[in-house]
């Protein structure tokens, strides 16, 4: 089979990619090749499965701008698709003094991250929240959460059959080549230069 465009790998990151390529350019046929027999079978469906709130990154840098905004994506695909998550909150926790300065430069990172909900509580909170942990201070995360990304990912390949792709599994890819002619522009200008084998 031909297609214009094909992802190599159907882990949640290839089928992302791939739903969205559909949804921008319906007029291009696209295949997600697959090497398992299974979607999102490595990296996709065995992770922690954190919704990160992005308190970390550098603000203003473009980690930090997608984090907080893939956050708030993810929930509200969640609640579209009805895949269940958890949005458990994390402390952050000191438990010596000399944490406390890094902790709340953490709270004031994630202030100008825009991450929502943020606060920085004492002892008795912490243990109010969960009783089995010690601390001076924490940062109290509320909007990190938990969702089985391989239920995710599972989902964006159903989006991305849905609107035309088409998922091929047990297909290796072996081998790329560039084609000697680059064929004529598609209607969106692109050009397709690529070969793909796979070993049968």
């Amino acid at each position: 089979s031909s297609f214009h465009v094909a992802v190599v790998g159907a882990g949640i990151v290839g089928l992302a990619a791939a739903r969205e390529l559909q949804r921008r350019h319906p007029s291009l046929t696209l295949a997600v090749l697959e090497k398992e027999q299974e979607l999102a079978h490595h990296q996709s469906g065995h992770n922690s499965g954190v919704i990160h709130s992005g308190i970390y990154y550098t603000p203003g840098s473009l980690k930090a701008k997608l984090c907080v905004q893939g956050a708030a994506l993810c929930y509200q695909y969640c609640d579209q698709k009805g895949i269940p998550y958890k949005r458990c909150g994390k402390l952050i926790v000191a438990v010596e003094h000399e944490e406390i300065p890094r902790l709340k430069a953490l709270y004031e990172r994630g202030l100008q991250n825009n991450v929502p909900g943020l606060r920085l509580i004492g002892a008795k909170e912490i243990q109010e929240k969960e009783p089995f942990c010690r601390g001076l201070m924490a940062l109290d995360s509320p909007y990190t959460g938990i969702v089985d990304y391989k239920q995710v990912a599972q989902s964006y390949a159903e989006d991305f059959q849905e609107a035309g792709g088409t998922i091929l599994t047990d297909f290796e890819v072996t081998n790329m080549e560039m084609a000697k002619e680059s064929p004529p522009d598609s209607e969106d200008g692109l050009k397709y230069p690529v070969i793909v084998r796979n070993k049968k």
